[in-house]
């Protein structure tokens, strides 16, 4: 139940009708008597995005644990100093349906997979690892081929290798070159949870009032798409019955667009987007990305790091943090370069940038044209709740990070 800016919500895991009358009233409650108005119902969409096929179903346990096994003693066998190898495979299936008091019905059936490996090497008493994966909403059979599982051990081992040579990282302000596809979590972050409606109307976020004014650079156009079939962050209709949409959030560096659910866009006046997620039946809605990517540009991938006077090529991140309110962020690089005069050197590890989403935005300084999509191995979290999305950009070149390091 939803009255203003108060949601009531209350859950069960009992489905019976008693269970269902006390969740009603619970909800009811929450919000306050009186009377109101029913909101419009979202429209309808025959729109299937995956199949609605369960993806566990593809594999006996046995086989499973078969392939493990296999991915272990290929990656042993591919380098003698492999200490330690990781793999995980994961799947799941999520049955969404939404009753309305009108009696519109809607529902959608979520596949998901994942195959996520990492490996350890170790040389004089070194030891370095390096780790990938992929997924999306299909069954396991997609990623328990040798074609694809293979690949991925390849780029884990090369990771691990790079990291083995690595030295430390530079510390100070420098210009740094991101590379395409999962960089572009820095992006989500820094950037998209701060395009999110609830943080806009509460005026908490770093963007909030700049509807129409230029916040990034010329080039940069910034979209939030939940209708990109077979990816991690798709979802055919959002957790409140609203079909899924390519939202365009910036363009040409002018904010045009919040990510919204159906209560904060009554609250502003828009039109709901088909952001309103929740990780499960458990979890109240709320504004939440589902593929945030930035679109190519004209730019050549390899001449924007030739242009690189001084500073960091990142091709690869961990984890981070952001502050929403300020917009300021730290990432740590899991794979990077030191550049010097156009020329790609040592890996560096330990590097973290450091700097705010707002200020990064004006000093993107050129945009690839290489536009890549993450593997499909993206979470996110937000007050408690974890759903999984997916993140993507072109190679960018960024003026001005602060670059944390132990060489000064």
């Amino acid at each position: 139940a939803v009255r203003g800016e108060v949601a009531g919500y209350a859950h069960s895991t009992e489905i019976t009708e008693s269970a269902l009358r006390r969740a009603a009233e619970t909800a009811r409650l929450a919000v306050g008597a009186g009377g109101g108005t029913l909101a419009p119902p979202p429209r309808g969409t025959n729109t299937r995005l995956y199949r609605p096929d369960d993806p566990m179903a593809d594999a006996t346990f046995p086989v499973k644990i078969n392939l493990l096994r296999e991915i272990d003693a290929h990656a042993r066998a591919l380098d003698p100093r492999v200490v330690q190898v990781s793999a995980t495979l994961s799947a799941s299936i999520q049955e969404v349906e939404i009753l309305r008091p009108d009696g519109l019905r809607l529902a959608d059936i979520r596949p998901m997979a994942r195959l996520n490996v990492s490996v350890m090497i170790e040389e004089g008493g070194r030891r370095e690892q390096g780790g990938t994966g992929k997924g999306g909403r299909y069954g396991l059979a997609q990623l328990m081929h040798p074609d694809t599982w293979k690949p991925l051990l390849a780029e884990a081992l090369r990771i691990a290798r790079v990291n083995l040579g690595a030295v430390e990282a530079p510390a100070g302000v420098m210009d740094v070159v991101l590379g395409p596809g999962w960089p572009g979590i820095l992006l989500h972050e820094a950037i998209g949870h701060g395009l999110e409606g609830d943080f806009n109307r509460k005026e908490t976020s770093a963007f909030a009032g700049l509807m129409g004014q230029q916040i990034a650079a010329k080039g940069v156009t910034v979209l939030d798409d939940g209708t990109i079939p077979d990816r991690r962050g798709s979802i055919s209709i959002d957790d409140e019955g609203t079909p899924s949409a390519k939202n365009v959030l910036i363009e040409d560096g002018v904010l045009v667009g919040y990510m919204q659910d159906r209560q904060n866009a009554r609250l502003m006046g828009v039109a709901p987007t088909g952001n309103g997620r929740r990780e499960s039946f458990a979890h109240i809605p709320m504004p939440r990305m589902t593929n945030t990517y930035m679109l190519a540009g004209k730019d050549d991938p390899a001449g924007i790091v030739a242009s690189l006077k001084d500073g960091i090529y990142a091709v690869g991140f961990g984890g981070g943090q952001v502050d929403i309110t300020s917009g300021k962020f730290v990432f740590s690089c899991t794979e990077a370069y030191r550049v010097k005069n156009g020329v790609i050197g040592a890996a560096v590890k330990g590097a973290t940038l450091i700097g705010d989403g707002a200020t990064a935005l004006r000093q993107i300084r050129a945009i690839g044209s290489d536009l890549q999509l993450d593997p499909g191995i993206g979470n996110c979290g937000k007050s408690g709740q974890w759903v999984p999305v997916g993140v993507g950009q072109p190679t960018l070149l960024i003026g001005g990070l602060t670059v944390g390091g132990a060489v000064a």
